[in-house]
């Protein structure tokens, strides 16, 4: 009886110990199938290769002022008035502060006292010379008397009208550095100033685009913050010498509008119309990460995603041009990708 028992109590113990380990088993397998599932994120891929965009050539640009000028003091004193404050339009040569001037006020009285009396000696001197009634020697120091007066002259004036700093061009005061009872150090910045009136447009072109532009070519500029608002601008300057990423900055000239006015900062697209385009790697928009100032896509290599830096040119319908970062053949990820991180397996769906 009592083996009988010892017996049963064994095969009880088997088979619950058999019974954990399948549980155990399939428990893993369960585990290791969802890891899988999660590894595998599923993502729609094209392929980059060379294409012929439209003749349109759209770039993005930024905005700025075409003069945009840091105000500078040329004398140094204590502010005792303020005539600018941020925000207000002032036209060239207009006094934006007062400095203390009453020494370089009396400076220039004195050298201006000294020089007319100089002249008034020189021009007597030289009457009398020419009748021969002084020396060589009296008419020569007259002469450098008369010279050393005025650049006197000359030099106390401008100490006193630096005294009063003003602005070199019409534009509107953007920020203002110093109030009333500041203490300004000579060559110290104390406003600035900025023209919008004019503005340009700065942006990099491709060198396969660059060659069919030239200055003084009309473009068409639009912006997001006015939709279907066109502006007219004219190529300034292109320049001779490219970047690492082989695209050349070119400055495009345009004028404000009342209408719709611009500011310096904004974004810009540039429609340039040159005379022939040639083929470029092409990728589809929207497979981009992040912006066009800062573009990334994922490319498929193996079954895994690699994230890629891009440096993108110009775009055309949902398409964008490829300057660095990708090769033809490449696969990239056109939907999904926000899904994905580095090194995540991917499973592509047809």
């Amino acid at each position: 009886m009592k083996n009988k028992i010892k017996y049963t109590a064994i095969v009880v113990i088997a088979f619950a110990a058999i019974t954990a380990i399948l549980l155990h088993n399939r428990s893993q397998i369960k585990a290791e199938e969802n890891v899988e599932r999660i590894n595998a994120y599923p993502v729609n891929v094209d392929t980059v290769t060379f294409k012929r965009l439209t003749d349109r050539l759209n770039l993005v640009g930024t905005i700025e002022a075409k003069n945009d000028v840091p105000i500078v003091s040329e004398a140094q004193g204590k502010v005792t008035n303020v005539y600018a404050q941020v925000g207000d339009y002032k036209t060239a040569g207009s006094t934006l502060f007062q400095l203390e001037d009453d020494l370089e006020l009396a400076a220039f009285k004195t050298a201006q006292v000294n020089y007319q009396k100089a002249q008034k000696d020189f021009e007597r001197y030289e009457a009398l010379y020419k009748e021969k009634s002084v020396t060589d020697s009296q008419f020569e120091n007259a002469k450098l008397a008369q010279q050393s007066a005025e650049a006197q002259y000359i030099s106390a004036k401008k100490a006193y009208e630096d005294t009063k700093i003003t602005t070199p061009i019409s534009g509107i005061v953007t920020s203002r550095k110093v109030d009333l009872g500041d203490y300004v150090q000579n060559h110290s910045v104390v406003a600035e100033v900025v023209d919008i009136a004019n503005l340009k447009a700065i942006l990099n072109v491709a060198e396969m685009d660059v060659f069919n532009l030239k200055v003084g070519d009309k473009v068409q500029i639009t912006t997001d913050v006015y939709p279907g608002v066109t502006f007219e601008g004219r190529i300034k300057t292109i320049s001779d010498k490219g970047d690492a990423a082989h695209t050349y900055p070119v400055e495009v000239d345009l004028a404000n509008s009342r209408e719709h006015p611009l500011k310096a900062g904004m974004f810009a697209h540039v429609i340039f119309n040159p005379q022939s385009r040639t083929k470029s790697l092409v990728i589809p928009r929207y497979a981009l990460l992040g912006s066009i100032k800062d573009a990334q896509v994922y490319v498929i290599d193996n079954g895994v995603a690699k994230l890629r830096n891009l440096v993108v040119g110009n775009s055309s319908n949902n398409n964008i041009e490829v300057l660095s970062g990708l090769h033809e053949g490449d696969v990239v990820v056109v939907n999904g990708q926000n899904n994905l991180k580095e090194n995540y397996k991917v499973k592509i769906i047809k």
